[in-house]
C-alpha cells in the first residue's frame, strides 16, 4: 500500500433508479443546454425506447434533434458527420441513448464541437485540448459503464483498426440510469453486455494498475453481475435483476476508468476492427481463455473472484482456487449461451497471426494485463479460443 500511488478524476453527476428518465430536462437545465442534440442507438428506436427519452424533453419545450445513424462498433466518419449535424442544429448540449456505440459518438461530438478538427486527429491519450460541450448519457444496455468512462473508442475506416480517444475532457458531464429502459434488451444482448461489464470488473481486478478504490468498484461489481445476469437472461422483465446488472455495469465501469483493461480487450479489439464483432460479444468469448492464461499473473485475486462467483475454495490451495476461476467463468458463459469459441463467429483462422500483431500494439491493455504477453502467447490464446472446449 506505501508504494501503490493512484490518481482518479471521476466527474460526472449520476441519477440512478427507475423513471428517473423523467429527469432529462433538469439535467439539461442544469448544463445550462437549450438545444439537445441526442445521439441515438437505432435499437432504441427498434425496441419503442426513444418515446420515453424524447417526451420529458418536449414536455419541458426543450427542442432536440436525433441523430441515429449509429452502427454497432462505428467509424470515426460517423462522430464528424454528427458533429456537422450538431453544429447545424445550433446544440449546446449533447445526449448519448443506447449502448456504448451511441455514448461513444456522443462523446466524441462533445468534442469535436469545441475543439475542431476531425475524429482521427484526437485518438490516442492527451490529444483533446479543450472541454466538449455538456453532455448527458442514458445507458440502455448493462454493458460498456461508457456513461462514467473517459474513452470513446472507433473504428478508423482507412485502416480498418480499432482505436480509443482518451482524456478526462470525455468524461460526461452527466449520466441517467433507469433500469426501466432496459427490461426491453434481448436474451442475447442481454448476455454479451452482461459478460463485457463483467470483463470490465475483472480485469480492472487484476489489472497492473490495481489499487484500492478501483478494487472496491470491481469486487462489488462482480459480485452483482455474477449474481444477477443470469436471472435477467432468464427472464427480462425481472426488474431487481436488471437494476443490479445496470449498478454492476455502472461499477465495473468505474473500475476501468481507475485501473484499465487488459488482455481480452486488446485481443477483441481486431475483431470488431476486421470482422465488425461486437465489442461485447468478442470479450465475453474471449474471456475465459485470457482468464486461463493470466490465472498464474495474480493466483491470490483470482481465488477471490471464484470464492465470489459462488465457488467453496475452503480447504482449496491459492492455485487451485483461482483455477476454479476458469471453470466459474466458463460456466457463467455457458449459462448465458455466450459462443464457446471463435469459429462460431465465422473468424477465419488464417487471420490468426494478424491478430495477434495487431492485439500487441493496443499497449495500455496489455501492459495493465498480469501476465506479460508475447506474440507466440497470443496465438496461442486465439488458436485455443479457435475450437470449442473440451
Amino acid at each position: 500500500m506505501a508504494t501503490n500511488i493512484f490518481s482518479i478524476n471521476q466527474p460526472t453527476r449520476i441519477r440512478f433508479g427507475i423513471n428517473t428518465i423523467a429527469d432529462l430536462p433538469d439535467q439539461v437545465r442544469s448544463l445550462n443546454g437549450t438545444k439537445v442534440f441526442m445521439a441515438v442507438d437505432p435499437g432504441v428506436r427498434a425496441a419503442g425506447l426513444l418515446e420515453r427519452v424524447t417526451r420529458p424533453l418536449e414536455e419541458a419545450g426543450i427542442p432536440y434533434e436525433i441523430y441515429d445513424r449509429i452502427d454497432p462498433e462505428p467509424g470515426l466518419k460517423l462522430a464528424d458527420k454528427g458533429a456537422e449535424l450538431a453544429r447545424k442544429a445550433g446544440a449546446d448540449c449533447i445526449v448519448g441513448v443506447g449502448g456504448g456505440s451511441a455514448m461513444d459518438v456522443a462523446k466524441a461530438i462533445s468534442i469535436l464541437m469545441t475543439n475542431g478538427g476531425k475524429a482521427v486527429d484526437y485518438l490516442g491519450l492527451g490529444k483533446i485540448k479543450k472541454p466538449g460541450l455538456p453532455k448527458i448519457m442514458v445507458p440502455t444496455t448493462a454493458g460498456t459503464g461508457a456513461e462514467v468512462t473517459f474513452t470513446a473508442v472507433f473504428i478508423n475506416e482507412k485502416t480498418s483498426s480499432k482505436g480509443g480517444m482518451n482524456g478526462d475532457p470525455l468524461y460526461p458531464d452527466a449520466a441517467i440510469l433507469d433500469p426501466a429502459l432496459t427490461l426491453s434488451l434481448p436474451p442475447g444482448v442481454t448476455a454479451s453486455t452482461g459478460i463485457d461489464a463483467f470483463t470490465h470488473a475483472l480485469e480492472a481486478y487484476v489489472s497492473t494498475q490495481a489499487h484500492a478504490i478501483s478494487d472496491m468498484y470491481a469486487l462489488e461489481a462482480l459480485d452483482l453481475i455474477a449474481r444477477n445476469l443470469p436471472k435477467a437472461y432468464a427472464n427480462g422483465d425481472n426488474i431487481e435483476a436488471r437494476s443490479a446488472m445496470l449498478l454492476g455495469s455502472l461499477l465495473a465501469g468505474k473500475a476501468l476508468a481507475t485501473a484499465g483493461v487488459g488482455l481480452v480487450h486488446a485481443m477483441a479489439y481486431p475483431l470488431g476492427g476486421m470482422f465488425n464483432i461486437p465489442h461485447g460479444l468478442a470479450n465475453a468469448v474471449l474471456l475465459p481463455y485470457v482468464v486461463d492464461y493470466n490465472v498464474i499473473g495474480n493466483p491470490e485475486k483470482f481465488a477471490v473472484i471464484a470464492e465470489i462467483m459462488g465457488y467453496d475454495v475452503e480447504g482449496l490451495s491459492t492455485r487451485e482456487a483461482a483455477h476454479a476461476a476458469v471453470e466459474a467463468v466458463y460456466n457463467l458463459n455457458s449459462d448465458v449461451e455466450i459462443p464457446m469459441s471463435l469459429s462460431e463467429l465465422d473468424i477465419p483462422h488464417d487471420k490468426i497471426p494478424e491478430m495477434a500483431r495487431i492485439a500487441l500494439t493496443v499497449t495500455r491493455p496489455v501492459e495493465n494485463n498480469p501476465r506479460k504477453p508475447s506474440l507466440d502467447d497470443v496465438i496461442r490464446i486465439y488458436e485455443t479460443a479457435y475450437g470449442e472446449r473440451e
